[in-house]
Protein backbone atom coordinates (compact mmCIF):
# COMPACT_ATOMS: atom_id res chain seq x y z
CA UNK A 1 0.00 0.00 0.00
CA UNK A 2 1.17 3.52 -0.74
CA UNK A 3 0.65 6.39 1.62
CA UNK A 4 -2.85 7.18 0.64
CA UNK A 5 -3.70 3.88 1.17
CA UNK A 6 -4.54 2.82 -2.03
CA UNK A 7 -3.00 -0.34 -3.54
CA UNK A 8 -0.06 0.19 -5.66
CA UNK A 9 -0.20 -1.55 -9.26
CA UNK A 10 2.52 -2.40 -10.64
CA UNK A 11 2.69 -1.95 -15.20
CA UNK A 12 5.07 -4.27 -16.86
CA UNK A 13 7.82 -3.07 -19.19
CA UNK A 14 9.60 -4.44 -21.30
CA UNK A 15 12.66 -3.62 -19.32
CA UNK A 16 11.69 -4.98 -16.29
CA UNK A 17 10.99 -8.37 -17.52
CA UNK A 18 14.11 -8.38 -19.18
CA UNK A 19 16.11 -7.54 -16.50
CA UNK A 20 13.79 -10.30 -14.26
CA UNK A 21 15.23 -12.89 -16.27
CA UNK A 22 18.58 -12.26 -16.36
CA UNK A 23 18.74 -11.50 -12.72
CA UNK A 24 15.64 -13.40 -10.87
CA UNK A 25 14.56 -12.96 -7.38
CA UNK A 26 14.21 -14.60 -4.51
CA UNK A 27 10.81 -15.30 -5.03
CA UNK A 28 9.41 -18.87 -5.70
CA UNK A 29 7.27 -18.00 -8.58
CA UNK A 30 6.81 -14.68 -10.79
CA UNK A 31 4.76 -14.04 -13.75
CA UNK A 32 5.99 -10.43 -15.84
CA UNK A 33 3.34 -9.72 -18.74
CA UNK A 34 1.39 -12.51 -18.65
CA UNK A 35 -1.57 -12.80 -21.39
CA UNK A 36 -3.48 -15.73 -22.38
CA UNK A 37 -5.67 -14.84 -25.51
CA UNK A 38 -8.69 -16.76 -26.79
CA UNK A 39 -9.56 -16.48 -29.87
CA UNK A 40 -9.29 -12.73 -29.59
CA UNK A 41 -10.35 -12.66 -26.26
CA UNK A 42 -7.97 -11.90 -23.32
CA UNK A 43 -9.14 -14.11 -20.47
CA UNK A 44 -5.50 -12.80 -18.73
CA UNK A 45 -3.64 -9.49 -19.68
CA UNK A 46 -0.49 -8.18 -18.71
CA UNK A 47 -0.87 -9.85 -15.05
CA UNK A 48 2.35 -9.08 -12.87
CA UNK A 49 2.28 -11.15 -9.81
CA UNK A 50 4.84 -12.31 -7.54
CA UNK A 51 4.75 -15.59 -5.16
CA UNK A 52 7.32 -15.10 -1.84
CA UNK A 53 8.39 -18.02 -1.05
CA UNK A 54 7.54 -19.14 2.18
CA UNK A 55 4.40 -17.96 1.72
CA UNK A 56 0.25 -19.01 1.99
CA UNK A 57 -1.07 -16.92 -1.64
CA UNK A 58 -4.69 -17.07 -2.24
CA UNK A 59 -6.05 -16.08 -5.66
CA UNK A 60 -10.27 -14.56 -5.41
CA UNK A 61 -12.42 -13.34 -7.68
CA UNK A 62 -15.84 -13.24 -8.61
CA UNK A 63 -16.82 -15.95 -11.32
CA UNK A 64 -15.34 -14.95 -14.77
CA UNK A 65 -12.64 -13.04 -13.15
CA UNK A 66 -9.56 -15.17 -14.67
CA UNK A 67 -8.23 -16.61 -11.63
CA UNK A 68 -8.39 -20.58 -12.99
CA UNK A 69 -6.87 -18.80 -16.07
CA UNK A 70 -3.70 -17.39 -14.13
CA UNK A 71 -3.80 -20.85 -12.42
CA UNK A 72 -3.47 -22.61 -15.63
CA UNK A 73 -0.58 -20.82 -16.77
CA UNK A 74 1.41 -20.48 -13.76
CA UNK A 75 1.38 -24.49 -13.29
CA UNK A 76 1.70 -24.78 -17.12
CA UNK A 77 -1.87 -26.45 -17.47
CA UNK A 78 -1.46 -23.39 -20.26
CA UNK A 79 0.79 -21.75 -22.63
CA UNK A 80 0.48 -17.90 -22.38
CA UNK A 81 0.34 -15.98 -25.39
CA UNK A 82 3.18 -13.56 -23.90
CA UNK A 83 5.11 -12.43 -20.99
CA UNK A 84 7.29 -14.83 -18.42
CA UNK A 85 6.96 -17.19 -15.86
CA UNK A 86 9.98 -17.61 -13.44
CA UNK A 87 11.02 -20.22 -11.19
CA UNK A 88 13.32 -19.41 -8.66
CA UNK A 89 14.60 -16.83 -10.79
CA UNK A 90 15.10 -18.90 -13.79
CA UNK A 91 12.82 -18.90 -17.00
CA UNK A 92 10.18 -21.24 -17.05
CA UNK A 93 7.74 -20.35 -19.87
CA UNK A 94 8.15 -23.13 -22.21
CA UNK A 95 8.52 -25.72 -19.62
CA UNK A 96 5.56 -28.38 -19.41
CA UNK A 97 3.77 -29.58 -16.40
CA UNK A 98 5.95 -32.64 -16.02
CA UNK A 99 9.44 -30.47 -15.70
CA UNK A 100 7.70 -28.46 -13.27
CA UNK A 101 6.86 -31.36 -11.00
CA UNK A 102 10.48 -32.31 -11.29
CA UNK A 103 11.53 -29.03 -9.92
CA UNK A 104 9.73 -29.33 -7.11
CA UNK A 105 6.50 -27.34 -8.50
CA UNK A 106 3.54 -29.34 -8.05
CA UNK A 107 0.04 -29.62 -8.48
CA UNK A 108 -2.40 -30.94 -5.76
CA UNK A 109 -5.84 -32.28 -7.54
CA UNK A 110 -4.15 -32.85 -11.40
CA UNK A 111 -0.65 -33.93 -11.29
CA UNK A 112 -1.61 -36.41 -8.06
CA UNK A 113 -3.64 -39.01 -9.35
CA UNK A 114 -5.85 -41.35 -6.67
CA UNK A 115 -6.21 -44.45 -8.68
CA UNK A 116 -9.19 -46.50 -7.92
CA UNK A 117 -8.31 -50.05 -8.11
CA UNK A 118 -5.58 -49.18 -4.88
CA UNK A 119 -6.06 -48.91 -1.60
CA UNK A 120 -5.55 -45.80 0.47
CA UNK A 121 -2.07 -47.05 1.71
CA UNK A 122 -1.00 -47.93 -1.90
CA UNK A 123 -1.97 -44.62 -3.52
CA UNK A 124 -0.04 -43.01 -0.63
CA UNK A 125 3.17 -45.69 -1.24
CA UNK A 126 2.73 -45.52 -4.81
CA UNK A 127 3.58 -41.77 -4.37
CA UNK A 128 6.11 -42.13 -2.47
CA UNK A 129 7.71 -44.49 -4.68
CA UNK A 130 6.92 -42.09 -7.56
CA UNK A 131 9.07 -39.08 -5.29
CA UNK A 132 12.24 -41.86 -5.38
CA UNK A 133 12.12 -42.44 -8.77
CA UNK A 134 10.29 -46.07 -8.44
CA UNK A 135 7.36 -47.73 -9.63
CA UNK A 136 5.63 -50.54 -10.58
CA UNK A 137 7.35 -54.21 -10.85
CA UNK A 138 6.38 -56.46 -13.86
CA UNK A 139 3.93 -58.34 -11.03
CA UNK A 140 1.93 -55.16 -10.68
CA UNK A 141 2.69 -54.58 -6.92
CA UNK A 142 4.42 -51.78 -6.06
CA UNK A 143 8.04 -52.18 -5.31
CA UNK A 144 9.48 -52.61 -1.60
CA UNK A 145 11.69 -49.92 -0.91
CA UNK A 146 13.04 -49.34 2.65
CA UNK A 147 11.66 -46.90 5.02
CA UNK A 148 9.04 -46.59 2.22
CA UNK A 149 6.15 -48.22 4.14
CA UNK A 150 6.88 -46.61 7.33
CA UNK A 151 6.59 -43.50 5.76
CA UNK A 152 3.15 -44.42 3.90
CA UNK A 153 1.50 -45.22 7.70
CA UNK A 154 2.88 -41.93 9.09
CA UNK A 155 1.22 -40.18 6.36
CA UNK A 156 -1.93 -42.22 6.25
CA UNK A 157 -2.08 -41.79 10.27
CA UNK A 158 -1.44 -38.10 9.62
CA UNK A 159 -4.02 -37.45 7.34
CA UNK A 160 -6.57 -39.56 9.70
CA UNK A 161 -7.18 -42.06 6.89
CA UNK A 162 -6.01 -45.07 9.15
CA UNK A 163 -9.38 -46.63 9.61
CA UNK A 164 -9.35 -46.68 5.83
CA UNK A 165 -5.84 -47.78 5.15
CA UNK A 166 -7.19 -50.97 3.34
CA UNK A 167 -9.73 -49.26 1.23
CA UNK A 168 -10.05 -49.02 -2.11
CA UNK A 169 -9.62 -45.55 -2.98
CA UNK A 170 -12.71 -45.74 -5.55
CA UNK A 171 -15.03 -46.42 -2.33
CA UNK A 172 -14.07 -44.00 -0.45
CA UNK A 173 -16.26 -40.39 -0.07
CA UNK A 174 -15.34 -37.51 -2.28
CA UNK A 175 -14.05 -36.03 1.04
CA UNK A 176 -11.76 -38.53 2.17
CA UNK A 177 -10.95 -38.89 -1.33
CA UNK A 178 -9.61 -35.04 -1.54
CA UNK A 179 -7.84 -35.32 1.16
CA UNK A 180 -6.16 -38.64 0.02
CA UNK A 181 -5.37 -36.37 -2.99
CA UNK A 182 -3.35 -33.99 -0.95
CA UNK A 183 -1.30 -36.93 1.00
CA UNK A 184 -0.46 -38.22 -2.14
CA UNK A 185 1.06 -34.67 -3.03
CA UNK A 186 2.67 -34.06 0.03
CA UNK A 187 4.05 -37.33 -0.92
CA UNK A 188 5.75 -36.42 -3.67
CA UNK A 189 7.79 -33.44 -1.31
CA UNK A 190 6.79 -30.05 -3.68
CA UNK A 191 8.72 -27.22 -2.80
CA UNK A 192 5.92 -25.17 -3.98
CA UNK A 193 2.18 -26.52 -3.55
CA UNK A 194 -0.64 -25.16 -5.81
CA UNK A 195 -4.02 -26.22 -4.65
CA UNK A 196 -6.82 -25.47 -6.95
CA UNK A 197 -10.33 -24.56 -4.82
CA UNK A 198 -9.29 -27.52 -2.63
CA UNK A 199 -12.58 -27.01 -0.74
CA UNK A 200 -14.89 -27.83 -3.63
CA UNK A 201 -17.34 -30.22 -2.90
CA UNK A 202 -16.45 -30.69 0.57
CA UNK A 203 -18.91 -30.75 4.06
CA UNK A 204 -17.95 -28.75 6.56
CA UNK A 205 -16.36 -31.48 8.56
CA UNK A 206 -13.98 -32.20 5.75
CA UNK A 207 -13.47 -27.96 5.36
CA UNK A 208 -11.60 -28.17 8.66
CA UNK A 209 -9.80 -31.07 8.47
CA UNK A 210 -8.42 -29.99 4.92
CA UNK A 211 -7.40 -26.46 6.48
CA UNK A 212 -5.66 -27.43 9.14
CA UNK A 213 -3.60 -29.81 6.56
CA UNK A 214 -3.31 -27.48 4.28
CA UNK A 215 -2.14 -24.87 7.30
CA UNK A 216 0.28 -27.73 8.14
CA UNK A 217 1.43 -28.76 4.64
CA UNK A 218 2.56 -24.97 4.24
CA UNK A 219 5.25 -25.16 6.72
CA UNK A 220 8.60 -24.97 4.92
CA UNK A 221 6.98 -24.57 2.30
CA UNK A 222 5.01 -22.05 -0.49
CA UNK A 223 1.47 -22.79 -1.19
CA UNK A 224 -0.71 -20.95 -3.80
CA UNK A 225 -4.22 -21.45 -3.69
CA UNK A 226 -7.54 -20.52 -5.78
CA UNK A 227 -10.28 -20.68 -3.33
CA UNK A 228 -13.83 -19.62 -3.09
CA UNK A 229 -14.70 -20.18 0.43
CA UNK A 230 -13.74 -16.84 1.97
CA UNK A 231 -13.46 -18.16 5.33
CA UNK A 232 -10.99 -20.60 4.19
CA UNK A 233 -8.95 -17.77 2.55
CA UNK A 234 -8.95 -15.39 5.50
CA UNK A 235 -7.76 -17.96 7.75
CA UNK A 236 -5.11 -19.24 5.82
CA UNK A 237 -3.63 -16.52 3.61
CA UNK A 238 -0.44 -14.13 4.20
CA UNK A 239 -1.36 -12.50 0.76
CA UNK A 240 -4.44 -12.27 -1.61
CA UNK A 241 -4.66 -11.29 -5.28
CA UNK A 242 -8.14 -10.26 -6.39
CA UNK A 243 -8.90 -10.48 -9.79
CA UNK A 244 -11.51 -9.19 -12.38
CA UNK A 245 -11.65 -9.65 -16.10
CA UNK A 246 -8.56 -10.88 -16.36
CA UNK A 247 -6.29 -8.13 -14.65
CA UNK A 248 -5.43 -8.10 -10.84
CA UNK A 249 -7.62 -5.53 -9.25
CA UNK A 250 -6.16 -5.62 -5.63
CA UNK A 251 -3.45 -7.12 -3.62
CA UNK A 252 -2.83 -7.52 -0.26
CA UNK A 253 -4.06 -8.75 3.42
CA UNK A 254 -7.59 -10.17 3.66
CA UNK A 255 -8.29 -7.10 6.21
CA UNK A 256 -6.70 -5.06 3.42
CA UNK A 257 -8.61 -6.26 0.13
CA UNK A 258 -12.12 -6.67 2.03
CA UNK A 259 -11.90 -3.46 3.04
CA UNK A 260 -11.59 -1.84 -0.64
CA UNK A 261 -15.04 -0.72 -2.31
CA UNK A 262 -13.90 -1.46 -5.32
CA UNK A 263 -13.35 -5.11 -4.32
CA UNK A 264 -16.49 -4.99 -3.23
CA UNK A 265 -18.28 -3.68 -6.05
CA UNK A 266 -16.71 -6.44 -8.02
CA UNK A 267 -17.83 -8.86 -6.10
CA UNK A 268 -21.81 -7.60 -6.43
CA UNK A 269 -21.58 -6.73 -9.75
CA UNK A 270 -21.61 -3.48 -9.78
CA UNK A 271 -17.84 -2.46 -11.16
CA UNK A 272 -16.25 -4.04 -13.86
CA UNK A 273 -18.75 -5.32 -16.02
CA UNK A 274 -17.73 -8.15 -18.30
CA UNK A 275 -16.31 -11.97 -17.74
CA UNK A 276 -13.20 -13.40 -18.40
CA UNK A 277 -12.57 -17.12 -18.86
CA UNK A 278 -12.30 -18.82 -15.35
Amino acid sequence: MDGTGAFSSEVGTGSREENALKHGTGNALEAHGLSREFGGFFAVRDVNFRLAKGSMHAVIGPNGAGKTTLFNLLTKYLMPSAGAILHDGEDVTRLAMPAMAKRGVVRSFQISAVFAGLTVRENVELALLRASGLAWNLLGRISSRRGVSEQADALVERFGLADQAQTMAGNLSYGRKRVLELATTLALEPKVLLLDEPMAGLGREDIGRVTQLIREAGQGRTVLLVEHNMNVVAELADRITVMVRGEILAEGSYAEVSARPDVMAAYTGQAHPGQAHG
